[in-house]
């Protein structure tokens, strides 16, 4: 059984990732999960955007969100390696600091993450975005998982947000539907049927 994370400072985090931003450009974040499909801020352009050198995992410890400290879920992390296809907003300058308070607010209550800031690919040119990664070394991280494992914690797992499968299928259904099309969470999904 996996121990909740130890919290790290947000607020430092926060202030770390708005002197990183500057305050001086729009701010661009990169989604590769749940934000695509409930971002919960507006933004006044989104692009298909690809990043190289991360990619998306269904390898994050929750404990609340999409399970329990008795029966822990899974959420998507952005993890070292590979390539990631997903999409950046654009959000106005004048409302970065809303945004960046908002995305702490939901991504970052306990500092799980490492914000970083990306080079993106987009149709339009490259862009340089805001995401949510994770380190390997994180106490929620949860390391290679066996089929079985994901089995039950698929067939097991709900958090005040609902169940793992519930996440990682609407996650699934919303990148086919964008065109993208991401064959290891595919691989996962089979674990559920």
């Amino acid at each position: 059984m996996q121990n909740p994370p130890l919290p790290r400072d947000p607020a430092a985090m926060l202030d770390s990732a708005v002197a990183q931003w500057g305050g001086q450009e729009d701010l661009w974040v990169f989604a590769y999960a749940s934000l695509i499909w409930r971002p919960d801020f507006d933004f006044a352009e989104q692009q298909p955007a690809r990043v190289h050198g991360w990619h998306r995992a269904l390898k994050m410890w929750s404990h609340i969100n999409r399970g329990t400290p008795e029966c822990p879920g899974l959420v998507f992390a952005l993890l070292s390696g590979g390539c990631c296809d997903g999409f950046v907003f654009r959000v106005p300058r004048a409302h970065g600091h809303t945004v960046l308070d908002t995305l702490w607010a939901r991504e970052m209550s306990t500092g799980v993450y490492n914000p970083k800031w990306l080079h993106c690919a987009t149709p339009a040119g490259p862009v340089r975005a805001l995401t949510f990664t994770l380190s390997r070394s994180s106490p929620s991280f949860t390391g290679d998982l066996s089929d079985t494992q994901y089995r039950q914690i698929f067939s097991e797992s709900c958090g005040r947000y609902g169940s793992t499968l519930h996440y990682a299928r609407q996650t699934f259904e919303c990148l086919q539907s964008r065109g993208i099309h991401d064959r290891a969470l595919a691989r996962l999904l089979r674990h559920a049927d």
